[in-house]
């Protein structure tokens, strides 16, 4: 069968659109936030409201993020999101003052939680339904979305100071992209006995699949399985967040790197975790999800901490890799182990996620503030730490995998 024509390869490249939308428009707001603070005079106590604000969007949001997934489906809110967030990118551009600029901030925070949901429950469907992993290299589009914003902010910036000009040039891109996801995406989120293939059949011992959710019932309490993703999942991107944005730092005022290596860090970081999401699928179906984040979480905090002990630019250049490497399946394992948990449970590991994303760099900034920025990045070698803590009290549950597995997207 044809790439065009299999089922499992349409639904990935939809997917992976969505996924490559949140990572693009999320880092093309970012990359411009200087000017911002120019064209609105801000403070950098003004600037840090502003970016809290898209957190605090976020955390909120689940009660409503919730009753859409029941309401509407992971398809209908995908798209719809997906649209409203670019459309808020123009929004920024034309905010008037500064209180306009907070109420985006949170607009946005609110779709971003609405989206990250919707995406990840249309992957964990993909999978259930074709029995093959996919989520990781998902994930890795993600990243790449990211890179890409990076280079367009780049040449816009150099081709011309206009946010809106900027803005208006990814505006025409999420367009695009939320075109190629339409096309592809599943019409409901199906469990694995209603749709996978004869020969996909789970082994004999295996657990039984989860019996479809209705359309509507009431939000329930979560499970204790449910809250120890809830922990994996916000120390697990407090990490991945803070060694974004305080790497570069890091390097250049505790390893006293120069200002040329000094944005190696984020170069490290984003790399090592594209390469490891591209692999980490072929991983989890070789030693499962639970091995997977259990194993990575502690490399990655040992190795940041190695680092740290060390001292110095080519330890911590090591101990960054470690984390990248280390950190890079947890979202995506937890993700899809939500999912099997119904909707309710992912919404709120979604919605843990994206806070702990969005809050956990000023979270660190807040520890180095009170000492040092080497307590900082020790906080969150800490948090890796705790993710492996948390693996051990998940319960994950093996998806049989058929073979074949898909390549990356």
């Amino acid at each position: 069968m044809s790439r065009l024509h299999d089922p499992f390869r349409r639904g990935q490249l939809a997917i992976a659109a969505l996924f490559l939308s949140l990572g693009f428009q999320y880092a093309t707001w970012a990359a411009r936030i200087p000017a911002v603070k120019t064209h609105l005079d801000l403070s950098a106590a003004e600037v840090g409201v502003l970016l809290m604000a898209a957190g605090v969007g976020a955390a909120v949001s689940f009660p409503a993020v919730a009753w859409l997934m029941r309401r509407m489906g992971s398809r209908r809110l995908a798209l719809l999101s997906q649209l409203g967030l670019a459309l808020l990118l123009l929004a920024l551009a034309a905010a008037p003052n500064y209180p306009v600029a907070l109420l985006v901030m949170c607009a946005d925070g609110v779709l971003v939680g609405c989206l990250n949901v919707a995406m990840n429950a249309q992957g964990a469907a993909l999978e259930a339904r074709h029995q093959r992993n996919t989520m990781a290299r998902l994930h890795a589009v993600f990243s790449a979305g990211s890179l890409l914003a990076a280079l367009l902010a780049s040449g816009m910036t150099a081709a011309t100071g206009s946010v809106t000009a900027h803005f208006g040039v990814a505006v025409v891109l999420l367009a695009a992209l939320g075109a190629t996801a339409r096309t592809g995406l599943l019409d409901e989120d199906a469990p694995a006995e209603r749709a996978a293939p004869a020969d996909a059949a789970a082994p004999p011992g295996s657990p039984a699949p989860a019996a479809p959710e209705p359309a509507r019932r009431r939000w329930t309490v979560p499970t204790r399985p449910t809250l120890w993703m809830c922990c994996a999942m916000v120390f697990g991107t407090v990490a991945e967040g803070a060694m974004n944005d305080w790497s570069a730092l890091y390097l250049k005022d505790v390893a006293e790197a120069s200002a040329e290596l000094a944005p190696l860090g984020i170069a490290v970081v984003s790399g090592m975790m594209v390469v490891a999401r591209l692999f980490a699928d072929g991983w989890r179906s070789r030693w499962g999800d639970g091995r997977v984040v259990l194993l990575g979480s502690a490399v990655a905090g040992t190795g940041l901490a190695l680092a740290l002990v060390s001292g110095g630019v080519a330890p911590a250049l090591a101990g960054f890799a470690c984390m990248g490497l280390g950190i890079a399946a947890v979202t995506p394992c937890v993700y899809a182990a939500a999912a099997r948990q119904g909707s309710d449970a992912l919404t709120l590991v979604a919605a843990m996620g994206t806070t702990g994303l969005l809050a956990g760099p000023p979270l660190i900034g807040f520890v180095a503030g009170a000492s040092t920025l080497a307590w900082g990045m020790g906080a969150v070698a800490a948090s890796a730490g705790a993710v492996a803590l948390c693996s051990t009290r998940i319960r994950w549950t093996p998806v049989p995998v058929a073979r074949g597995e898909a390549a990356p997207a």
